[in-house]
């Protein structure tokens, strides 16, 4: 396997994104994440902060339609925007990180792609997301129920399938179970015996 995309699906407070960053270290390649939004505003002008708004988020459909394929939301030109990019770094061969983005779907036909779900149980994201936010257990829930919402409807509105069914990747793992660092090394093996099995 000369190229190997490594996309990250996660539940919000599962670790994906400290799990992808990792793995980019132990397989030297580049992590796509925030450094989209990064590239984003680079392009089009507009702040980070902008794009960060918008970032991951479902269009609204009460003020967004097209005009002959165009679309006057912010929310899915960003989106497209993030989509083409990554479409482009696969395209040209690059091996890469991406966390989220739909990439598990809009990078489907590319052999070298590894699709992983990250999830957790809830009890041990509240704890995750309390420390990393400075928030009560009521007030973490809240957000970690109000950010996995939007997730969802971001990727069944850009893909038309459902966020999280374990029959779009090729593994879905509970962070909880072996902790962050025993699932890295999980999924070290795991693209490490995918690599070796395409080379036989």
């Amino acid at each position: 396997m000369s190229q190997i995309i490594i996309s990250i699906g996660r539940e919000f407070g599962s670790g994906g994104r400290v799990i992808a960053e990792a793995l980019a270290k132990r397989f030297d390649i580049p992590v796509y994440d925030r450094h989209l939004i990064t590239e984003i505003a680079e392009k089009t002008g507009l702040s980070h902060d902008q794009v960060e708004k918008y970032n991951e988020v479902p269009k609204s459909r009460l003020i967004s339609r097209r005009v002959r394929g165009f679309s006057n939301s912010i929310e899915d030109n960003i989106a497209e925007m993030q989509f083409e990019f990554i479409e482009n770094k696969a395209a040209s061969g690059d091996s890469f990180v991406v966390v989220g983005r739909c990439s598990e779907t809009k990078l489907k036909k590319y052999p070298g792609l590894i699709s992983i779900f990250v999830l957790g149980d809830m009890s041990a994201k509240i704890k995750r997301i309390k420390e990393l936010y400075n928030m009560n257990e009521n007030e973490a829930k809240a957000f970690i129920e109000k950010k996995d919402r939007k997730r969802k409807s971001y990727h069944n509105y850009h893909t038309g399938l459902h966020w999280g069914d374990s029959r779009l990747y090729d593994i879905s793992i509970n962070s909880t179970r072996l902790g962050i660092d025993g699932t890295i090394d999980l999924l070290e093996d795991y693209i490490k015996a995918r690599i070796n099995g395409s080379q036989k």
